[in-house]
């Protein structure tokens, strides 16, 4: 009798001009029965390319690659509707990369360390093909500390369609982008974490944000939570 087949297979795409980390990512997912490997490529043009004639669920991206960067490829990505499903994970080498910031801006799900975990990192994939982040509330006050105040940061624009949120939904989505998770938020409000959640989801779609990665920055560069 054969097993049964996970409900659920994964596919991942791997893009890193390293050929060990390659070689350590895939045979990393091809050791778990829910992760399939979609492809590999060693550039980002090749790396576009896989993921549109692939569309993988999630892709694990370096930043820096020759002849298209990991920017260069999530900004395509992220521009394409019919990737839409499509999420985008940065590969760094230093945990507060220069490039952080303009990844989660451009529709990153967030970053992983390469020297990561390995379970760390599985779990990673699991959470961001379910529709989640990879920006924990103590990582969200990395970024807003390294990127709040300094040179490096942007300057503040309002989001185009910032007027659509209600009162209640921009304050909400300013408690977002300080790094609080729902509960922390709910708690200092006094309402319950669904109503939390309700708030949150419909801020994201006003705005056009992929995930609550994407909605902490588009909040920071609106100047909410600051």
């Amino acid at each position: 009798m054969s097993q049964d087949a996970p409900e659920r297979r994964i596919r991942v795409a791997v893009v890193d001009d390293q050929a060990l980390v390659r070689m350590g990512l895939t045979t990393l997912l091809g050791s778990e029965p829910d992760l399939e490997l979609a492809g590999e490529a060693a550039d980002g043009r090749a790396g576009l390319e896989l993921v549109r004639r692939t569309r993988p669920d999630v892709v694990l991206c370096d930043i820096r690659m020759p002849v298209l960067d990991g920017l260069g490829l999530l900004e395509a990505v992220s521009a394409d509707p019919t990737l839409a499903g499509v999420r985008v994970v940065v590969l760094t080498t230093f945990e507060l990369d220069e490039y952080v910031f303009t990844a989660l801006r451009l529709g990153a799900s967030g970053f992983l360390l390469k020297d990561a975990d390995p379970a760390r990192l599985l779990e990673a994939v699991r959470v961001v093909a379910d529709g989640g982040s990879l920006l924990a509330p103590t990582v969200t006050r990395r970024v807003i500390e390294h990127f709040g105040g300094t040179a490096a940061a942007p300057a503040a624009r309002p989001h185009p369609r910032l007027g659509d949120l209600t009162e209640r939904e921009r304050e909400i989505a300013g408690w977002v982008a300080t790094g609080r998770s729902n509960a922390e938020i709910a708690d200092a409000l006094v309402v319950s974490p669904d109503t939390v959640r309700t708030h949150v989801s419909r801020a994201m779609v006003k705005l056009g944000a992929r995930d609550r990665a994407q909605l902490v920055v588009f909040a920071l560069e609106s100047g909410l939570g600051t």
